[in-house]
């Protein structure tokens, strides 16, 4: 049996030749370098023409999830987490103790008025 080679197998359908010229222009980038506490150098590529403002100062690094930061010697230090807090933990940040007290008595007499056991004054 004889193999009938094709000129496309293996090829993508409509595939051209490579090079740039066949694919349109290549704008030009900038790369800048990110490292995180372990010493991971991340690389990141932005447009040439974009102002340096807008460049982040800080990114995750992909391979530790630590934040990175454009200089090698000093990076960023990983922030201190905050602990989930409860619904009770913001309820006290905003009231005081009396405040609270005061409003537990209130809603015991309001259940106590529904249920009967009080006349309401």
């Amino acid at each position: 049996m004889a193999s009938g080679g094709s000129a496309i197998r293996g090829s993508r359908v409509g595939a051209g030749p490579m090079g740039e010229q066949d694919r349109g222009y290549h704008a030009d980038r900038v790369a800048i370098s990110y490292w995180d506490a372990l010493g991971n150098e991340t690389i990141r590529y932005f447009s040439a023409v974009l102002p340096d403002e807008e460049i982040p100062l800080t990114i995750d690094s992909p391979q530790s999830g630590l934040p990175a930061g454009r200089d090698k010697e000093n990076p960023p230090s990983v922030a201190k987490l905050e602990p989930y807090k409860t619904h009770l933990a913001y309820v006290k940040e905003r009231r005081t103790e009396e405040e609270a007290e005061q409003l537990l008595q209130e809603a015991l007499e309001q259940l106590r008025v529904r249920r009967g056991k009080v006349v309401a004054n």
